[in-house]
This record gives C-alpha cells, sequence and structure tokens, in this order.
C-alpha cells in the first residue's frame, strides 16, 4: 500500500469512527453537556429478584442511584441528577402520583439549568402516566418515559440500554416541542399512541394507528415523526391548583352485559364513565339503556373499544346525538379516562367534551 492510499485509508476510518460515536454530547466535547433530571417511580426497571433467572420479581426494589451505577457511559450524555418520586410497580400508579409528578416536572423544567426529564416507570399503567403528562406538562423541553421488561437482576435486563437511550432522547435538542415520548427497547413513541401489546415482551410498545416519533440507537436519535395532537403547552389542562381529579370508570363491555355495572358506577359516584365497548364502542340494548340513564343522571358517557386498533366513529351504529354520548375517536379506554378525567375539572357540554377527544 502506497503512502497516499494509507493516508487516505487513515482518513477514513477516523470519519467512520467520529460517524458512528454513540452520542452527539460525545461526538462534541466542547458542548455544554445538557442537564437531566431522572423523576424515578419504581416499576420493572428498578425491580430485582432472588436469581437472575426467574420470572416473578419485586417491583421498585433499586434505588434511582443504583440505576445509574449500572449503566456505563450515561453520564457522558448529560450531567445526571435523580428524584425519588415514588417506588411502586406502576400497576399501584395512582392519580395523586401523577398530579405530583406533573407538578414536580413543572416546577424543573421552569429552571433554566434544567433541559429535560426522564421519568422511569412501570410499563403497565405506563401509557396512562404519559399521556396525562402528555396533557399536563408546560413546556416545550423534553420529558422522557421509560420503562424495562425485565428486572435489574435478569439476564440480559433491558433496563439499563433502555435508560441510557431515554437520557440521550432527554437530552436531545430535536425531542424538544413533540409532547412527551416514551422510550423503549430502541424505539420513540409519542404519549398519544403508544400502547402496551405483550405481557412479557420486550418489544412489548407498539404505536399501531399512527406509528413512531423515531428511533434511538446508543444515544444517537433518528426522528421523523411529530405528533399533530395538542399537548404540553398547546394544552388548555391546568392542574397547577388540582389537588383531586373526578372519579371516571371504565366497564368492559362483552357479550350480554349486565346493565348493573353501569348503574353501580353511577351510583358509587363516578362523573363519567368510559365504556371499553365491543367493534366500534358498541354495547347491547341493556347496556344502552343504562349508559342513557347515567347521562340522564348527569354522568358523561364515553364509548370507547376493547378492540387493540380502530378509530372510534360518532354516530355509527350507536345515534350519539340522540343518547348524548361521546366518541372517543382514536384513544383506547386507559386513555379516555384519563382525558375525560381532566375534561371533568369544569363544566362542560358534550359537544365541548367531544372536540376535546378529537383535538387531544
Amino acid at each position: 500500500m502506497t503512502q497516499k492510499c494509507k493516508a487516505l485509508f487513515l482518513l477514513l476510518v477516523a470519519v467512520t469512527l467520529e460517524s458512528s460515536h454513540p452520542s452527539s454530547a460525545q461526538a462534541n466535547p466542547s458542548r455544554p453537556l445538557p442537564n437531566i433530571v431522572i423523576l424515578a417511580t419504581g416499576g420493572t426497571i428498578a425491580g430485582a429478584a432472588s436469581t437472575s433467572t426467574q420470572a416473578s420479581y419485586t417491583s421498585g426494589a433499586v434505588t434511582i442511584d443504583a440505576m445509574l451505577a449500572a449503566v456505563p457511559g450515561i453520564r457522558d450524555l448529560a450531567n445526571i441528577r435523580g428524584e425519588q418520586i415514588a417506588n411502586v410497580g406502576s400497576q399501584d400508579m395512582t392519580l395523586a402520583i401523577m398530579l405530583t409528578l406533573a407538578k414536580r416536572i413543572n416546577i424543573l423544567l421552569a429552571q433554566r439549568d434544567v433541559d429535560g426529564i426522564v421519568v422511569t416507570h412501570g410499563t403497565d399503567t405506563m401509557e396512562e402516566t404519559a399521556y396525562f403528562l402528555n396533557l399536563v406538562v408546560k413546556s416545550d423541553k423534553p420529558v422522557v418515559l421509560v420503562g424495562s421488561m425485565r428486572p435489574s437482576t435478569a439476564v440480559s435486563a433491558d433496563g439499563p440500554l433502555n435508560l441510557f437511550n431515554a437520557v440521550g432522547v432527554a437530552a436531545d435538542s430535536k425531542a424538544a416541542g413533540r409532547g412527551v415520548l416514551v422510550v423503549m427497547n430502541d424505539w420513540i413513541h409519542a404519549a398519544h399512541s403508544l400502547t402496551k401489546t405483550s405481557t412479557t415482551a420486550v418489544q412489548t410498545f407498539m404505536s399501531p394507528l399512527r406509528g413512531l416519533v423515531g428511533v434511538c440507537a446508543y444515544g444517537k436519535n433518528d426522528f421523523f415523526n411529530s405528533p399533530p395532537w395538542k399537548h404540553t403547552t398547546g394544552s388548555e389542562f391546568d392542574i397547577t391548583d388540582v389537588n383531586q381529579l373526578p372519579r371516571v370508570d371504565i366497564v368492559y363491555g362483552y357479550a350480554d352485559m349486565p346493565a348493573d355495572l353501569i348503574d353501580a358506577s353511577v351510583k358509587n359516584g363516578a362523573k363519567g364513565i368510559v365504556i371499553a365497548g365491543v367493534g366500534n364502542g358498541n354495547m347491547n340494548k341493556a347496556s344502552l339503556d343504562a349508559a342513557e340513564r347515567a347521562v340522564k343522571a348527569g354522568v358523561v358517557v364515553v364509548r370507547s373499544s376493547r378492540v387493540a386498533t380502530g378509530s372510534i366513529g360518532r354516530n355509527v351504529e350507536v345515534n350519539d346525538d340522540e343518547m348524548n354520548f361521546v366518541a372517543s375517536d382514536e384513544l383506547n379506554p386507559q386513555k379516555s379516562r384519563i382525558l375525560l378525567a381532566l375534561a371533568l375539572l369544569k363544566p362542560r357540554s358534550t359537544a365541548e367534551i367531544q372536540n376535546l377527544f378529537y383535538s387531544y
């Protein structure tokens, strides 16, 4: 090989290594690192088991400091500090914890020395917390939820790399203005669209209707979509002075479902009811009658669906105009509950609530 060829080869190697460097912060050492706050709430990502190969484990057994210590190179992406907001499995996530989390995020993001937030969270109810934050966070700065499907003690635990990538996304200026995001298994999801699709698979989260916001790999991100719905700074919802949300129940639809579950929700103080209906948000005659009674008692009824994909059309098989129901559009039952609870913080007509489901 001639000297000229050797020089060209070395130049190509240097360019290749530079372009494949894992993080923009590392690739530009002179640029100040962004400041990221990690808010921990527990979940499988903080879980631990007595052996590395058992299915059972205890959620929320590991602190945020221990999680960070298990992720080599994560502090090369950003200046990181952590706070423990809660330490529960996400099956025990509550609206009260969501309110505390959202208020803390709003305080932090109002500070000039905070550039983004990462929230560690269990996967069971992650989509609900993400969507709630998407509606009430008042900043364009990145907010990223992350979790894992395997506990921290498992063989091939997915939490460390998920956390690394989540910090990489939160530290990326291109993530700003896209609403609350969820990073899992190299994929970047929007809070509005994602849903959990498998009880145990690592690739459990999908965004079947609208697709991904982007992908991430070892701190490098590629964004190719921006959510079109109102969110964060474009949202009208303000929880600054809110300490409790109205009760909204979900009633699951099935063949020959009885009407008494709807009646029981009304009797027990629900201000709103979401029907996880069959097909296009449908329910049998007995349940339709009960839902209509609920509306006449002042309860808002939203028709969603137990079906995994598709939108709920207004006035298709149910006369929503006549019965004064709301159609959930693209929102699944659990996210419909979140939006309806926020909508009920002030008096609104059915038409106004319907427009919220179209807009958010």
